[in-house]
């Protein structure tokens, strides 16, 4: 067993060996609990700094100076611009569409009030519903949090619907506001529970506290909106109140690259400057430095490429030796990777970089990505915010007459994801209906349709082709997948019946 005695037990013992084997006895008791390397103590790990603390207030700390620092990388940094792209790209692309269930009459005639109310959802009248939610996720990956406020209005307003949506940045939440306010009522980071840790409010300011034309201070004064007319979209990793900018990982290693690139253009600027200087004959001989100065006889202090100087009674001329150093490509590569795995996206769709890679090690990549991207949009951005503005729909719709219930269950189709392979995956889609692992309605809702809008077209295509009489080799009606002609349906039906066996002797007695 290695000794546990360090210099201070091992002077104890000199007067008091019973006392330093104690001390020896109970520091390896303590070391033997820790199962874990990285819950050891010693040199290695001795500036290793942790805190205890929970994830709103280490949110509450950093949250304000995170998101203003992710903002001014996207703004300048074109690789953080991409990486949020990236993510609006493939968790929302053209939109999460809803789907009536089992071909509903209610779910359906909905679908369709809310395909019209889509274009009026916006309450700045300028986006639709689709571009609201794309704006609402670009927000929440930027800032970390968005808020998307109901706003109710008059039949004066000459909507169907009389509902609008608001989406803001999560600045509006005041985060300084926490503590208890009332009995029974807490206040973190701006956001208000009562004593069961249910949500009752947002404390809110009237004007982004950033708008530098904001007039009067009661505008920076937050004030209380009821809970019911909030969704707080944020991506919840720890059981926090609010979320946190989602490159918060890297935002040193983004800053750090461009204070790198940046230097690395003034090197090369200083390498690229070849300078001639004509100097004097005793001063090229002698080593004196020379008086260099420009028509003014202003001293020359800086140089350019291809400056040529002159000194007093110049009669030599002496170019300078630019070093030339590399190595940047290696570090940009190696620090984009970094970048990458804090952003949890695939390297190359951050850079656009497809050198290092082949078809099988892309698709395995893009595969673990895409699944990432399903477990968001399932469990964050449906139930946290496309549920709710369901609800408040169907809720204003039921209210304004148009529909006869405000409790209409449908279901979600995120955008389909562009096929790598598609002649495979739609083999592999085939294979799946006829074994039974996969119904059609599936096959279709993967792709980012609606089945039954799908089928319904197929039949009205089909009744169209029997009345001009075509026949298409896409028709597997008329053709068989090898090219041959399909028997029509009445003479498969008496197939069938001439098939069927006959009436044996004991069905006969029967």
């Amino acid at each position: 067993m290695k000794s546990r005695l360090n210099w201070l037990d091992r002077a104890i013992g000199v007067v008091s060996p019973k006392t330093a084997l104690r001390r020896g006895l109970a520091r390896y008791a303590i070391d033997a609990t820790r199962a874990y390397d990285g819950a050891a103590r010693g040199r290695l790990t001795e500036g290793w700094r942790t805190r205890a603390t929970s994830a709103d207030t280490e949110i509450g700390a950093a949250l304000p100076l995170l998101r203003d620092r992710q903002r001014d990388l996207e703004r300048n940094n074109p690789h953080a611009r991409k990486a949020k792209t990236v993510w609006q790209n493939n968790l929302v692309g053209t939109g999460i569409r809803p789907r009536a269930k089992d071909g509903d009459a209610t779910a359906k005639r909905a679908i369709e009030l809310w395909g019209e109310w889509a274009k009026r959802a916006d309450a700045d009248n300028q986006l639709d519903i689709y571009g609201l939610i794309e704006l609402a996720v670009g927000t929440m990956i930027s800032g970390g949090d968005t808020l998307i406020r109901r706003r109710l209005r008059l039949a004066s307003d000459g909507l169907k619907i009389p509902l609008q949506l608001q989406v803001m940045e999560g600045d509006l939440l005041d985060h300084t506001k926490n503590g208890v306010i009332n009995p029974g009522r807490t206040v973190v980071q701006g956001v208000e529970f009562d004593q069961i840790e249910n949500r009752t409010a947002y404390w809110m300011f009237q004007q982004h506290p950033g708008n530098t034309n904001i007039t009067g201070l009661g505008s920076l004064v937050s004030r209380p909106v009821p809970a019911s007319e909030i969704i707080h979209l944020y991506r919840k990793e720890r059981t926090q109140t609010r979320g946190v900018p989602w490159g918060s990982a890297v935002v040193r290693e983004f800053r750090d690259f461009d204070d790198y690139q940046a230097a690395e253009i003034i090197r090369k600027k200083t390498e690229a400057c070849v300078v001639a200087i004509v100097l004097g004959a005793d001063e090229g001989q002698e080593g004196i430095a020379p008086s260099i100065v420009d028509a003014n006889g202003v001293p020359v202090e800086s140089f350019e490429p291809g400056l040529i100087a002159y000194a007093h009674g110049g009669k030599d001329i002496k170019f300078n030796s630019p070093s030339s150093m590399g190595g940047f490509p290696d570090y940009k590569k190696a620090t984009l990777h970094t970048v990458a795995a804090g952003y949890l996206v695939p390297y190359e769709l951050l850079t656009g970089d497809l050198s290092e890679v082949n078809f099988s090690s892309a698709r395995v990549g893009l595969v673990e990505f895409r699944r990432l991207v399903e477990t968001v949009q399932w469990l964050t951005i449906i139930p946290m915010m496309l549920d709710k503005v369901w609800a408040w729909f169907c809720e204003a719709a039921y209210f304004a007459g148009e529909l006869p219930t405000a409790d209409i269950p449908i279901e979600w189709d995120p955008p389909e994801f562009d096929s790598v392979n598609p002649i495979d995956d739609a083999n592999a889609d085939l294979i799946n209906i006829r074994s039974g692992k996969m119904t059609l309605f599936e096959a279709i809702a993967k792709r980012g349709r609606d089945p039954i809008a799908v089928l319904e077209e197929h039949a009205v295509v089909a009744k169209l082709l029997d009345k001009l009489g075509l026949i298409f080799d896409s028709d597997p009606r008329r053709v068989s997948k090898g090219g041959n002609e399909q028997p029509s349906t009445s003479q498969q039906a008496n197939e069938a019946v001439n098939t069927q066996p006959k009436p044996g002797r004991l069905q006969a007695v029967k």
